[in-house]
């Protein structure tokens, strides 16, 4: 995640409309969404759920691939550039997310399996990334691991030794976003997460006075998103919500620095709020705020950009739609896969029943 460090048009007065309805469904204790009448005809859940499943459609290929973009040409951003591995991932998790069944399902289970090395690791045959540097190795093995298990499938190979190695000589010198990648990918192939593994990633995370990590919402969200998938609540808790929600910008997004530093910020945002905030009329009007802005993103190809006019890409995709799915506008398939907390980056990760007192 972050590796590469149709408008929605509001209504004039649709602010305070929203703030009421906020109030409405926090005191009949719902979780509130955008409203219909405050709604575009073309940004209904139905109409964005097709278009997405519009977008991968044409964006997959015969052998089970899925291109970064519907432009052959396109060769992606963020994750998707830096890993083909990425836009096959995030098309396996949000087929699995609503229940769609893959164009080419056998295929795609088939092109995974065939990108692992004997050695446990997946490699990416395009992008920026070279497939045997430590954090490729951990990206591109973490995303196959995620996918296959999505899949129904096991790996050929036992892919432990891989994040072994990493955490052994290399793990210091990887981007403090790193963190979870580890809990997941031992969780997604079937292994309890070593406790001696468990300390040396610890011992990197250290929180500053406002809970957050290295000052940046990314690599605060991998160590909330760590110490979820371990079933744990995160150190400082209340003071990372208040400095999340104070770091909003006025449009809903997180997008406060270069664009290729926060493309995931918003989503990254998101998490946290909705895994800390329970239903705190703060969090859940900063979560509907950030999914209008979403919708911005959203383009008339079906897919979404990392911002507002930007290209549809697989990896944005994923990142909206997540955001759209963990503030109650998308809804996932009922019954849900299985183990959806295991599925990408945690947009189906069940949030902590957490009230505190104002």
């Amino acid at each position: 995640m972050n590796i590469n460090l149709a408008k929605f048009a509001m209504k004039p007065g649709l602010g305070c409309l929203l703030v009421t309805a906020f109030v409405v469904a926090f005191m009949a204790g719902k979780t509130p969404s955008l409203h219909a009448e405050d709604r575009r005809p073309d940004c209904t859940p139905e109409k964005v759920l097709t278009g997405v499943r519009q977008f991968f459609a044409q964006t997959s290929q015969e052998d089970g691939i899925f291109r970064p973009g519907i432009d052959p040409e396109y060769e992606g951003m963020s994750d998707c550039a830096f890993s083909d591995l990425a836009a096959v991932t995030y098309a396996v998790t949000l087929h699995k997310t609503f229940g769609w069944q893959l164009p080419y399902e056998n295929k795609t289970r088939g092109f995974l399996l065939a990108r692992q090395n004997e050695d446990g690791s997946f490699f990416n045959v395009k992008g920026t990334a070279d497939p045997k540097s430590p954090l490729a190795r951990l990206y591109n093995t973490t995303q196959g691991l995620v996918a296959l298990h999505a899949l129904g499938a096991k790996p050929r190979y036992d892919p432990i030794g891989v994040f072994n190695d990493v955490l052994k000589a290399d793990y210091q010198s990887l981007p403090p976003y790193s963190s979870s990648f580890f809990p997941l990918a031992f969780l997604a192939s079937g292994n309890t997460f070593p406790s001696e593994q468990d300390r040396i990633i610890r011992e990197t995370m250290v929180q500053a006075e406002d809970g957050c990590l290295n000052n940046h919402v990314a690599a605060t969200f991998h160590m909330v998103h760590y110490l979820r998938l371990l079933h744990e609540k995160p150190p400082k808790a209340e003071a990372m919500t208040k400095r999340v929600l104070r770091d909003q910008k006025p449009d809903g997004s997180w997008l406060l620095n270069p664009p290729a530093r926060d493309r995931h910020a918003t989503f990254d945002a998101v998490f946290i709020l909705h895994q800390l905030g329970g239903n705190r009329a703060d969090c859940r009007k900063a979560i509907d705020k950030a999914a209008q802005w979403a919708l911005k993103c959203r383009n008339p190809d079906g897919g979404f950009g990392h911002f507002e006019g930007g290209t549809s890409d697989a990896d944005a995709v994923y990142f909206q739609v997540g955001v759209l799915v963990m503030s109650g506008f998308l809804k996932p398939a009922d019954p849900m896969p299985k183990d959806p907390h295991l599925l990408s980056w945690g947009h189906l990760m069940p949030p902590l029943p957490v009230r505190w007192e104002r």
